[in-house]
């Protein structure tokens, strides 16, 4: 299984999905920024070096919002989504095909990642329980 860490940042009410681009697997997906944990990294050291080299962004780590487990056909994964936030820099386009801040009400708008949909469920799920 594979350690993947992924960041869920928020400005105001939107947050942030990033595009993968055409040449990798799960080309064209909307996913949230971040990627494989490498030997000797913690999750949390993972996390901002994949956003300094994907958004060329330094992130402040916060809590775990959700764990998910994901199998797809080449690969399982265990994804740990954190909140964090932006400590400097603006989100670029190093890496991915498109970055776009939206509102919850917008998910069903996009194309995730699979192993991304139980935890655009909870983020759907908080949104109706404040109304």
């Amino acid at each position: 299984m594979v350690e993947v860490v992924a960041a869920l940042i928020w400005k105001e009410d939107r947050f942030l999905i990033c595009q993968r681009p055409f040449n990798k697997k799960r080309a064209m997906l909307w996913e949230f920024v971040g990627g494989k944990v490498e030997t000797g990294e913690t999750k949390e050291q993972a996390l901002v070096r994949e956003c300094k080299e994907e958004l060329n962004i330094t992130l402040s780590v916060g809590d775990v919002f959700m764990d998910v487990i994901h199998k797809y056909p080449d690969i399982t994964i265990h994804l740990t989504l954190f909140h964090a936030t932006i400590q400097k820099g603006v989100p670029e386009k190093v890496e991915h095909n498109a970055i776009e801040w939206i509102k919850v009400s917008e998910i069903e708008n996009y194309t995730f990642c699979p192993a991304d949909t139980e935890i655009l469920d909870k983020l759907i799920k908080e949104k109706e329980s404040i109304k």
